[in-house]
């Protein structure tokens, strides 16, 4: 007779109260695409959590695109938006001053030889 038993760990993910809805830029991509979430990670047997690993949980600014995971202590930026909404800044402000623009005062354009 033969029995099988699985050993695992799972983590158990939501968002956090007050960062609902948030999306903010993650520091490793630079995608908007970060969100506050809660990861509760449980020891499992045979697929049914028994053992909880951490109690508190932790509060992590976590990407979909590049599944980046930073400490949201690590992250004022992001605490200062909470209860705020998105906060994403608006996409047609124009290039950065320099870029196609005039050559500088002062300065005759370049010539090539």
């Amino acid at each position: 007779m033969c029995l099988i038993f699985t050993c695992g760990e799972h983590t158990f993910r939501k968002e956090v109260e007050g960062y609902e809805g948030l999306t903010c830029q993650c520091h490793n991509c630079g995608n908007y695409a970060a969100h506050v979430i809660k990861s509760n990670p449980w020891f499992t047997f045979c697929f049914i959590p028994v053992l909880p690993l951490s109690f508190k949980g932790y509060h992590d600014v976590v990407c979909h695109v590049c599944n980046f995971a930073q400490p949201l202590e690590n992250r004022p930026d992001v605490m200062n938006m909470k209860g705020g909404g998105n906060n994403i800044p608006m996409q047609n402000q124009g290039p950065p001053q320099g870029w196609g623009g005039p050559p500088p005062h002062g300065q005759p354009p370049m010539q090539y030889k």
